[in-house]
């Protein structure tokens, strides 16, 4: 199945709505679809699919019985709106302004909430995509290289109680050195040729084979095509997983039928994604831009039918955040 992938993704390169068609026939569905809705309903606690209806909850909410743990529940258990005092439906006007692309305090006033609020439900529900971007596989031909960001730590203020770990970096003070250094975080990304993606911080400085492996390793179907430059560590990620490695020289266009240039495409627009659209963000909170970048520019289809499918996980996902988690985390999430 992956060899027939791979023949077609290399034939792929024709009019979307081609390619769209030829999947839709072929498969019954749209493998390029970055997500995907989930629609039954699980234990809110122990994930059990043995489950039997048990009335209703004060509010008419259809309840639950897990016939495994022998607890009760209702949709909204353990979701992001578990114990909201918003609606669902304010929940998704706020999903609808993320997919345009608006920002903290335009959101906030078209929601009829405040600034911080706002920055929350961001985070939260960038943080319940999560488990949506672990399952995420890349098969047929994949391109993958990395990109770096400048370390920042963005919002960490003194009142938290944070503490800088170095010297503070002012604007207009140049701050770059020559070559990668550990003020500099790596994002290992991937992308196959029907354009679903994967990306991920893994460390400070120049990636070692062991910090590829985090993204890589268990990402990237086997019998795969993995497109990369010159780096050697791509040669033992594509060893141990059976992958057929292709390698590019740098300043060379492409080998063969192969090239990096959705690769390096991808790195163009993420870069624009972060740094002009938000002025950069801050470390701790780069790997929830990195999904949202995924989805709103990397998953096919059209904007209403992604924020249907994006709202559709986030509000049936068990998972669950206190709103003052969302500022203590970290600071350097590696």
């Amino acid at each position: 199945m992956t060899e027939l992938n791979t023949l077609f993704q290399l034939f792929n390169n024709l009019s979307e709505s081609e390619k769209k068609a030829f999947l839709r026939k072929v498969k019954g569905e749209n493998p390029t679809t970055q997500s995907k809705s989930r629609t039954t309903c699980n234990c809110a606690y122990c994930k059990s699919l043995h489950i039997v209806k048990f009335g209703k909850s004060d509010k008419g909410e259809q309840r639950y019985l897990c016939k495994d743990c022998n607890k009760t529940f209702t949709a909204k258990t353990n979701t992001i709106l578990y114990k909201s005092p918003y609606s669902e439906k304010v929940w998704r006007k706020y999903i609808n302004c993320m997919m345009q692309g608006m920002s903290i305090r335009k959101s906030a006033k078209e929601c009829g909430i405040n600034a911080d609020t706002a920055f929350k439900w961001r985070h939260k529900i960038l943080d319940s995509l999560q488990s949506m971007h672990d399952e995420v596989k890349l098969d047929g031909v994949v391109e993958a290289d990395e990109t770096f960001f400048a370390l920042s730590f963005k919002g960490n203020h003194k009142k938290s109680n944070f503490s800088l770990p170095r010297e503070s970096h002012h604007r207009g003070k140049c701050t770059h050195t020559r070559g990668i250094s550990s003020e500099q975080v790596c994002v290992p990304c991937a992308i196959n040729l029907n354009g679903l993606s994967k990306s991920v911080i893994t460390n400070l400085g120049k990636p070692t084979v062991k910090d590829l492996r985090k993204v890589f390793s268990r990402s990237i179907v086997e019998s795969s095509v993995l497109v990369t430059d010159r780096n050697s560590a791509y040669n033992k990620i594509a060893s141990e997983h059976n992958l057929q490695l292709v390698q590019i020289k740098s300043g060379k266009g492409s080998k063969g039928t192969f090239n990096i240039a959705k690769i390096n495409s991808y790195h163009s627009i993420l870069k624009m994604f972060i740094i002009y659209n938000f002025r950069g963000v801050a470390t701790k909170y780069l790997n929830n831009y990195l999904i949202w970048n995924n989805i709103k520019n990397y998953s096919l289809g059209s904007v209403e039918d992604k924020e249907q499918i994006f709202a559709d996980f986030v509000f049936t996902n068990r998972f669950s955040e206190k709103s003052h988690d969302v500022s203590k985390r970290v600071a350097v999430p590696v």
